[in-house]
């Protein structure tokens, strides 16, 4: 049956003429593609309470460290996961999921028990002005122009998927007036406008730190307003791009906040870089005062070999214990894990229900 598929390049195409074959041909097509077979490794009966590997790079070790059994992941795959796929493809759609080659998004995509499908979309193009040290999107000083459409097809076909929850995210797009501030909402509004009862989250970059950008999404209809501060204070200059920053960054939850206070606001943070504890603890103290109302942390994973190097592939049981220190600290939700990405189906869940709760009682006065 896989022969009939080949083309050799001398032969005219094949048609295929049973119902098998076409099945196959199109898992094929719109299947995982072959650099996702590359990146998730199946475990081989390694699990992390018996593993036993280096976690971490001493001073001057150049050597990239083995990836611990907990960061390997099945292969993408499943209904929803295809159609999805297909979908993003025949509208020219870009998520970060694949953009930034994210280890959770077969299960994102698909949802299931208890977890909600979500799919995190990329508008204003796949190109970012910016070059930060940890990321995979390509770059340009000069990026495309944003397709005026796009608002449009993206709510058509966030509201034919049938998902719960999407989160907007972007490039960043310094080389605009408002950094895509008009874009952003604009597509806030069309999906609304469709599916009143979806909830959206928006991922935003900083807008150059004009807080004009930050209010115009806060005010689109969006019900949680998110921004990374990436990694700790202390490392912002050595990981981020020199256009970013911390202070900058919380300014930015804190405007969103303001704009419109019934929204829950959102950040994240990578860990593997070298942060000490005390870093890491002073970081999420800084964004408790700040008001910020959900955070999470993850393992940051080297895209390519072209980024920094991992420092630290962070033990399990250490995300257990920020996990725990989030709580003390009253955060709404707190997610850390190795796999937790900033657009998470767990926290997406929680948010979910906690939104829907809240509104149902008409106490959206969030803590």
């Amino acid at each position: 049956m896989f022969i009939r598929l080949v083309k050799p390049c001398a032969f005219p195409t094949v048609h295929v003429k049973n119902h098998a074959a076409a099945l196959c041909s199109s898992t094929i097509r719109d299947g995982p593609g072959l650099s996702e077979f590359i990146q998730n490794e199946i475990p081989k009966g390694e699990t992390w309470e018996t593993y036993k590997g280096k976690l971490r790079r001493e001073p001057g070790e150049n050597e990239r460290l083995r990836l611990p059994p907990w960061l390997k992941t099945d292969i993408p795959r499943g209904e929803n996961y295809t159609r999805l796929k297909s979908s993003l493809r025949s509208k020219k759609l870009h998520t970060v999921c694949e953009e930034a080659r994210c280890p959770n998004m077969s299960t994102c995509w698909s949802g299931g028990e208890n977890e909600v499908a979500t799919a995190t979309i990329m508008v204003l193009g796949d190109t970012c002005t910016r070059a930060c040290r940890f990321c995979s999107v390509k770059t340009s000083r000069n990026p495309p122009p944003p397709d005026p459409e796009e608002p449009e097809n993206t709510a058509k076909a966030i509201c034919d998927w049938g998902i719960d929850y999407v989160v907007l995210t972007s490039v960043d797009r310094d080389d605009l007036p408002d950094g895509g501030a008009a874009h952003f909402a604009k597509t806030v509004r069309e999906i609304k406008k469709r599916k009143p009862g979806l909830l959206v989250e928006c991922l935003t970059g900083d807008f150059g730190g004009d807080l004009r950008g930050v209010e115009t999404v806060a005010q689109s209809g969006l019900d949680v307003y998110a921004h990374n501060i990436e990694v700790v204070p202390e490392l912002q200059a050595m990981i981020r791009d020199r256009r970013a920053n911390f202070t900058q960054s919380i300014s930015v939850l804190k405007k969103a906040k303001m704009a419109k206070p019934t929204i829950l606001t959102k950040t994240s943070i990578m860990l593997g870089f070298g942060e000490s504890d005390k870093q890491v603890k002073n970081a999420m103290d800084l964004c408790r005062e700040a008001g910020i109302d959900c955070f999470t942390l993850g393992q940051y994973m080297q895209p390519t070999k072209r980024h920094v190097k991992v420092v630290e592939y962070v033990h399990p049981d250490k995300f257990k214990k920020w996990k725990e220190y989030g709580d003390q600290l009253g955060f709404v939700y707190t997610a850390s894990g190795p796999l937790v990405r900033s657009s998470y189906k767990a926290g997406e869940y929680f948010v979910r229900n906690y939104l829907q709760k809240k509104k149902k009682l008409g106490e959206m006065n969030l803590p």
